[in-house]
């Protein structure tokens, strides 16, 4: 779960305060436990916990109302199946 959630992050990361993307690229990204996030920001192990499922929460809402995500697989699968020439133009400008 937490790929389609770094997945998700690289649309909609801009849309979230620098503290929120602090957190989820620590936890996500770097691995760190959620206590290791709280030492290092002097907060609660409960706020940080708050924090990342909001964000998920959050990344979750967008997907659902915009698809960025979804409508990207869609035109990979699309990509797959068309002429080869074309699809090499396609890729390029995506």
């Amino acid at each position: 779960m937490g790929l389609h959630y770094v997945e998700l992050f690289d649309y909609y990361g801009e849309l979230f305060t620098d503290k929120q993307k602090e957190y989820f690229k620590d936890y996500y990204f770097n691995n760190l436990t959620l206590q290791e996030i709280a030492d290092n920001n002097n907060v609660s192990k409960n706020a940080v916990h708050k924090n990342i499922k909001d964000i998920t929460k959050k990344l979750d809402y967008y997907e659902e109302k915009l698809q960025l995500y979804s409508n990207k697989k869609k035109i990979e699968k699309l990509i797959k199946e068309i002429d080869e020439e074309i699809r090499i133009k396609i890729e390029e400008l995506i």
